[in-house]
C-alpha cells in the first residue's frame, strides 16, 4: 500500500505497450489534474518494447476521442530506469505491470540507491473507492464496449487519486 505524503509533482502511467490504457490514462489525468489545479508533469510509458514509436492504437484515439481527450499525439515508449528518478509517482495499469515496474526498482534499490531517491510505486486504481485493487483491463484485443470501459475506469481512478491528494 502506498502511503501518502502530499501531491506528486510528477506521476508516470505505465501499461503493457503505451498505445491503449496508458496513453489514455496520461490525458485524462493530465486534463483532470489541470482542472484541479495542480501542476503536475503527467507522462505514459509501457513495459513492452514492441511499440516504441508509434501512435495509440486507432480504436483508443477514437474512443478517447469521442470523449474530449486527444491522444492522437502521444508516441509509445518504453519505462526505462531513468523514469524512477524522473517521476515522484508511477502508477501501473495492471498487477502484472506493477510487477515488472518492482522488478526494475528492485534492482535499482540493489544498485546503491536509496529507497528515497526512487518513484514510489502503486496499482493505477489503489485509491478508487469503485475499483480499487482492480486492473484496468487491456482493450487490445476487445472490441468498443472494452475502450469505453477502459475510458470509464481511468476517469474515476484519476479522480480518486487527485481527491486523495486534496484530502492530506
Amino acid at each position: 500500500m502506498l502511503m501518502k505524503a502530499s501531491t506528486p509533482s510528477s506521476v508516470l502511467l505505465v501499461c503493457l505497450g503505451n498505445i491503449c490504457r496508458s496513453p489514455t490514462a496520461e490525458e485524462i489525468f493530465r486534463q483532470q489534474a489541470a482542472i484541479a489545479g495542480l501542476n503536475m508533469k503527467v507522462d505514459s510509458a509501457g513495459t513492452g518494447d514492441w511499440h516504441i514509436g508509434h501512435k495509440p492504437d486507432a480504436r483508443a484515439q477514437r474512443h478517447a476521442k469521442s470523449h474530449g481527450y486527444n491522444i492522437s499525439k502521444l508516441v509509445a515508449r518504453q519505462v526505462n530506469a531513468e523514469d524512477f528518478y524522473n517521476f515522484d509517482l508511477i502508477l501501473a495499469m495492471d498487477t502484472q505491470n506493477l510487477a515488472d515496474l518492482q522488478v526494475i526498482r528492485e534492482e535499482l534499490l540493489g544498485s546503491s540507491h536509496t529507497e528515497k531517491s526512487l518513484a514510489k510505486l502503486a496499482l493505477f486504481s489503489e485509491e478508487d473507492p469503485t475499483y480499487g485493487g482492480d486492473n484496468v483491463p487491456d482493450p487490445y484485443k476487445g472490441d468498443g464496449d472494452a475502450f469505453e470501459e477502459v475510458i470509464e475506469r481511468i476517469e474515476s481512478s484519476s479522480k480518486a487519486w487527485i481527491e486523495s491528494w486534496k484530502a492530506v
